[in-house]
């Protein structure tokens, strides 16, 4: 068996990728910011990649939607988030003003739930940053929770106000803090106190009660010192993230024999995967059982919780179009019309002319009718379809008919309904929960490829690219939906 320092090698593999997620990374990168051999580096991104917790893009890695389920197992072993954010969504729109859910981690607090309005001067705090505690509301609600309530009057940067209280536990400890952030052009500090606080302190007395029963909030312990030498095959670094998962399995936490069960692996072999987790802070014990704490979110949390879901499908798009040689995009339903969010063009003479943020009538497109059929039939009533070409349903009956049709075949072929000459074919991306939430498709030109080109040369790979994005959508989709702008995913908190 290898020794435990090959989960620790890995785990810093991943925070050094996470510090700087927008950047284009190479191993050598990695090898710099690690002090790790180019060899360990290059073996723990090959266990990543094979994990799906990277995306190798030529010599470059990427961090991938799946990492996301390090940080979901400590939101879901902590259970602070399912049985607080509605409550916190709820006061959002009441205020209409955005709402944070913080816990303490180490000299900071790191968000865990964030419900932010959207306007053009807008709060860009995302679930897993990391602030400094003396520096804003919610930490100074934590430093001090015997205080009636904290301020962070442009302490974090210029224009941002907040005001805070603490939530806290059966113990009567503070377990986290509730948030509402403004900005100076809408509130002052006062103002924004007057504003919010009545309606926090309501909602602070209906959440506390909800946190009978839940994990007492713990303090991370220190790291400890360097690691063995790894040699060999990373199948620790697997190993050691599946315990790390493992301990989100049940809210509370979970025993070393209960981890074991869960990943099927030797108890010697947890045991020593625990041990490396408590001694690098991201798991602690609690009597016999071992919970996660928030350093956990560090591991890219916070950089994937933030992506569009245009942003988590692009890569699968060009693949796509690199297979298939046409264009292809992804669109959401946004009332009548699908909404193009994702769009990956081929270089050609002739070619389909869309963009990001092109709307079509959704009776006439393909996407639009797999996009229909994941719909309330009531939907289609509403939707009056008009010619937009000699070949355009224009009755609906017809278009109902079309949009069973897309449910029961699982796809949807529209030729040259939306425009002379433009055929396409389009199958629906679903989240964990089986709901369609956009549509994929491939478009072309009449000339190019027959009806029955489409079903025998696209189609599969249409449909193995759905697939795909459908198990990246599955991490970042989560229990609380964010329906304020169309192309969001579901927000998770």
């Amino acid at each position: 068996m290898e020794p435990a320092g090959t989960l620790e090698r890995g785990l810093a593999v991943l925070r050094a990728l996470a510090a700087h997620p927008g950047r284009r990374t190479r191993a050598t990168d990695l090898v710099r910011a690690t002090g790790l051999a180019r060899s360990t580096v290059d073996r723990a991104l090959a266990t990543l990649v094979h994990l799906g917790y990277l995306r190798a893009e030529g010599r470059d890695v990427l961090l991938a939607p799946r990492l996301m389920e390090l940080g979901e197992a400590y939101l879901a072993c902590g259970g602070l988030r399912d049985a607080l954010a509605p409550l916190a969504g709820r006061l959002a729109q009441e205020l209409d003003e955005s709402v944070s859910l913080a816990v303490q981690d180490g000299d900071g607090v790191r968000f865990i739930a964030q419900f932010a309005r959207r306007r053009t001067m807008s709060i860009a705090f995302r679930v897993g940053d990391l602030l400094p505690a003396d520096r804003c509301a919610a930490g100074l609600a934590l430093l001090d929770p015997a205080a009636p309530w904290a301020q962070d009057d442009q302490l974090i940067e210029p224009g941002l106000i907040a005001v805070a209280l603490p939530v806290r536990g059966p113990d009567g400890k503070a377990i986290c803090a509730l948030s509402v952030v403004s900005h100076t052009s809408r509130h002052t500090i006062t103002g924004l106190a007057a504003h919010a606080l009545p309606r926090m302190r309501e909602t602070v007395t209906r959440m506390e009660p909800a946190l009978t029963g839940l994990a007492p909030a713990l303090e991370p312990v220190g790291s400890g010192g360097d690691a063995a030498r790894v040699t060999g095959h990373l199948q620790s670094l697997a190993r050691g993230l599946a315990v790390l998962v493992s301990l989100g399995s049940a809210r509370g936490g979970a025993t070393l024999a209960d981890a074991a069960r869960v990943t099927g692996l030797p108890r010697a072999t947890v045991r020593r995967a625990v041990h490396t987790l408590e001694r690098l802070g991201y798991a602690a014990a609690d009597g016999s059982r071992f919970v996660l704490l928030p350093k956990v979110l560090e591991l890219g949390y916070a950089h994937l919780s933030g992506r569009t879901l245009g942003e988590i499908v692009q890569p699968h798009l060009a693949d796509l179009v690199a297979r298939v040689r046409e264009s292809a995009s992804v669109a959401v339903l946004s009332g009548d019309d699908v909404l193009y969010v994702a769009r990956v063009p081929t270089v050609s003479i002739m070619s389909v002319n869309i963009t990001v943020g092109t709307r079509f009538p959704a009776y006439a497109t393909s996407m639009g009718r797999v996009l229909l059929a994941g719909q309330p039939a009531e939907r289609l009533t509403g939707i009056v379809p008009r010619p937009l070409s000699r070949h355009t349903i224009t009755s609906t009956a017809e278009l109902a008919a079309a949009v069973r049709r897309a449910a029961a075949d699982g796809y949807a072929l529209v030729d040259q309904e939306l425009e002379e000459g433009v055929r396409s074919i389009a199958v629906p991306v679903r989240d964990a929960a089986g709901r369609v939430v956009a549509a994929v498709n491939v478009a072309t030109h009449a000339s190019r490829a027959t009806p029955a080109d489409l079903l025998r040369d696209v189609l599969p790979a249409l449909t193995q690219a759905a697939a795909r994005m459908e198990a990246d959508v599955a991490h970042i989709n989560g229990p609380v939906r964010d329906t304020s702008s169309p192309g969001r995913l579901p927000a998770r908190f």
